[in-house]
């Protein structure tokens, strides 16, 4: 009977304890990994939040470059860290829903992790060279259903890859994976480049990426992924054009932690992300580059995450896209 008095007394007083450490939380700076290079979205959206959700947050954020393997290397760090909420990655589109969605072999599935927050969304949009005969949509499904089309993209298994497949599928190209030449570049900025230099006909990638080669009357829209029209984008959006799926068809930026993050401190990353997106600054530098800011609770992001992923996992399968190797 003593033993099981003093037992249930330390349960007591262990349970005040994890309370009062909760309560507490965070007593210390944060590591923040950015699981991509130095200047790509996920870093500038990462270092643009950095200031306002700091101030939020009431510690000093630690933002470290973690790269490789296409944003794997920095997940599985995050995923393998203490549950405490001390280490946290930015997800993106490429590391948490097409590379799980086209991936046989990565080392972390969407279960490993608990995700906090979805703030940003970065629309697609699909566009040519300037001095491009193709004008529309149309146009350009008249010439890849002729033969000789062809999209650059970031790499093989790249939501750049997947963008322009998924673009082709959804307006009738018949086997769009062999009708129309995939042309992987070493990363986004190359892919655009590849456009400007008549290399590829088209790509689909990440409003954000091509606002400045739109602004600068390098490259030509088509569409946008959106029902909404993009600022700086003269373009039709996928409603206008009849094709609402494709808004599945999105970057996005978010954070997450290791799956057993306690639901309290997801919870706190769901206000500090509220009250950051409110920095007008931050919405202002966001807004220029194409972003919608649309901050999600950790429930909403979650479900949002799953959903683009069943989505492109589906289309993966259905066009045998999977990559095995």
């Amino acid at each position: 009977m003593k033993f099981s008095k003093f037992s249930a007394l330390g349960a007591v007083v262990l349970g005040l304890a994890t309370v009062a450490s909760a309560a507490e939380y965070p007593d210390r700076p944060i590591n923040m990994i950015i699981p991509f290079g130095a200047g790509g979205a996920t870093d500038i959206s990462a270092r643009t939040i950095a200031e306002p959700l700091g101030n939020a947050v009431g510690k000093p954020l630690i933002m470290a470059n973690v790269t490789g393997a296409g944003g794997a290397t920095g997940s599985v760090a995050a995923m393998n860290a203490k549950p405490d909420g001390y280490t946290m990655v930015f997800t993106r589109v490429g590391s948490h829903s097409v590379n799980p969605a086209m991936k046989a072999t990565l080392p972390y599935t969407l279960d490993d992790f608990r995700y906090v927050t979805v703030y940003e969304i970065n629309p697609f949009a699909c566009a040519v060279a300037a001095d491009s005969d193709i004008n529309s949509m149309d146009d350009l499904v008249a010439k890849a259903r002729e033969g000789g089309v062809s999209f650059s993209s970031s790499g093989v298994g790249s939501g750049l890859h997947l963008g322009g497949v998924m673009v082709m599928d959804a307006f009738g190209i018949e086997d769009p994976v062999n009708q129309v030449t995939h042309i992987p570049m070493d990363g986004g900025g190359a892919a655009a480049t590849a456009v400007l230099a008549g290399t590829a006909t088209f790509l689909c990638t990440n409003s954000s990426a091509l606002a400045s080669f739109v602004a600068n009357g390098q490259l030509k829209p088509l569409m946008v992924t959106t029902a909404e029209p993009v600022v700086g984008f003269d373009a039709p959006t996928a409603a206008d054009l009849g094709k609402p799926e494709l808004e599945q068809l999105v970057g996005w930026t978010g954070i997450a932690g290791p799956k057993d993050l306690p639901d309290d401190i997801a919870a706190k990353w769901g206000e500090w992300m509220q009250a950051a997106a409110n920095d007008e600054e931050f919405v202002s530098r966001m807004e220029a580059v194409g972003s919608i800011i649309n901050v999600m609770s950790p429930e909403e992001a979650n479900d949002f995450i799953r959903g683009q992923y069943s989505t492109f996992k589906a289309l993966v399968d259905r066009l045998g896209m999977r990559i095995e190797g």
